[in-house]
């Protein structure tokens, strides 16, 4: 599996563009601004010191994985260090899922799979006036996101724990719209694309979806095509570590591969 997913990378690193190969105005403007917007912001201080923090955790907390698990440790019993070195997002990844978020200014996003709580982090301080709805199926693991919230002084997140198969269409319900949905975890096919079928009904033009981790498995990899084929979809931009979903009325389908380095 870790050689299949090399040979993925070097292949992607292989076809993708940068910003200069695009033909969009659209992507070409959201890679310049967001996308390779590599300058520093106050708000990636605190969070990268909290990371810091659980780097140096030593803690053992009992993991409860409803998801199709790690590709480098299954244990059940495992050090918040440990976790924090293998399962958070990079900081340059997390840095633009804040960027992505804060340039769709949404009233409400919503994440799938809060583990540690960075990235919710990062997704709380894109816009503060806004609300975010997190989910983690680990109660352990929600503990300890919990603490770096209250730590970080993180006000507008709502955090819920359990299945999300059994959590998140609930959530969906209850909004209006979704403006901004990141689905970072369980990483099955099946349950991928039910996770984006049950959003579509409350997609606008909108609206952006990000799937993380969209070449983990040849089911990931099917998921990706399938929801790329979807006719309600207009725009994806595979960036290898994430993918983007757009829904932009009157723009011509087209998929676009950048470089991106976590």
């Amino acid at each position: 599996m870790i050689i299949q997913f090399i040979t993925d990378y070097l292949k992607h690193h292989l076809t993708a563009k940068t910003r200069h190969g695009t033909h969009s105005p659209f992507v070409y403007k959201l890679a310049d601004e967001v996308i390779y917007d590599f300058s520093d912001k106050p708000e990636y201080k605190n969070i990268e010191a909290q990371r810091k923090k659980l780097f140096n955790d030593d803690s053992i907390i009992t993991v409860t994985d409803l998801g199709a698990g790690s590709h480098l440790n299954k244990n059940r019993t495992k050090k918040v260090s440990e976790i924090a070195k293998n399962a958070l997002k990079s900081p340059r990844l997390a840095k633009l899922i804040y960027r992505l978020a804060q340039q769709t200014n949404p009233k409400t996003a919503i994440e799938l799979g809060t583990c540690l709580g960075i990235t919710s982090a990062y997704l709380s301080k894109s816009s503060p006036s806004s609300r975010l709805i997190t989910i983690e199926g680990c109660p352990e693991t929600a503990k300890v996101a919990k603490q770096n919230f209250k730590d970080l002084n993180l006000n507008n997140i709502d955090l819920h724990v359990g299945n999300f198969d059994l959590i998140l269409p609930d959530i969906i319900n209850n909004q209006q719209t979704l403006d901004f949905v990141y689905i970072d975890g369980n990483h099955r096919k099946d349950a991928t694309l039910n996770y984006f079928k049950w959003c579509l009904p409350k997609i606008t033009e909108n609206s952006l979806l990000i799937f993380d981790d969209i070449y983990w498995s040849q089911g990931m990899k099917e998921a990706w095509t399938e929801i790329k084929s979807h006719p309600e979809v207009t725009i994806t931009i595979d960036l290898f570590w994430i993918g983007l979903v757009y829904f932009k009325k009157g723009q011509a389908k087209e998929h676009f591969k950048l470089k991106f380095k976590q």
